[in-house]
């Protein structure tokens, strides 16, 4: 079944998801999770004890995709899917968030530094009484990085705001020796997942 106005809503206050989408031609509002003194915080991205990185990964898009349907409602607003994502960045079983500093950020990229890793993209879509999710994984290799480099990029504003401390749409692009899955899942929205979970829940594109 079609959607009225063909629009949804993104949870996600990242520049690059809301880039992707425009990418494929979706229409969408962004609707911002929240906190405040009265109300906690909507959804907890600290990582459970043994809590492997798939089902870290999954278990905090869903919860945010749950979240901002909730909001929707409550602020009466217009009835659209809600599209939730989060993505991590894992070496070794290790679980790589967003650099809180420099010194963080210098730590994580030396991990990075000529090895593999993974990043796990998942995506929720929460419309009505249809819940979809999926996660993408995609392996991605460093070169290896001298103090040089990994000082000037440190030194930039790039890594502060990203899992793992860099952005493959950014200027650590060129660390980057190989990737293996999902260039816009690395973003941080697997472009064809997405475009196929719109899908089910009524979205056309042209």
């Amino acid at each position: 079944m079609k959607l009225l106005d063909n629009k949804i809503y993104l949870a996600s206050k990242s520049p690059r998801r809301r880039e992707l989408l425009r990418q494929i031609g979706v229409n969408f509002e962004i609707l911002l999770l929240r906190d405040s003194a009265t109300r906690p915080v909507d959804v907890s991205e600290t990582v459970l004890p043994d809590e492997l990185p798939a089902a870290y990964v999954t278990r905090v898009t869903n919860a945010k995709a749950e979240a901002a349907w909730d909001m929707m409602e409550l602020r009466k607003l217009p009835i659209r899917p809600v599209l939730a994502a989060d993505t991590t960045v894992v070496l070794n079983g290790v679980i790589y968030g967003k650099p809180a500093n420099r010194s963080e950020a210098h730590a994580m990229l030396t991990s990075l530094s000529g090895q593999t890793h993974q990043v796990l993209t998942s995506i929720a879509v929460h419309y009505k009484k249809q819940h979809l999710e999926f996660t993408q994984t995609s392996a991605v290799t460093f070169c290896t990085l001298n103090k040089n480099q990994l000082d000037q990029y440190c030194d930039s504003l790039e890594p502060y705001d990203k899992a793992g401390g860099y952005g493959i749409q950014g200027s650590a692009a060129k660390f980057i020796s190989h990737i293996d899955g999902s260039y816009s899942g690395i973003m941080g929205l697997p472009l064809f997942e997405t475009a196929k979970l719109l899908t089910e829940v009524g979205l056309t594109f042209s």
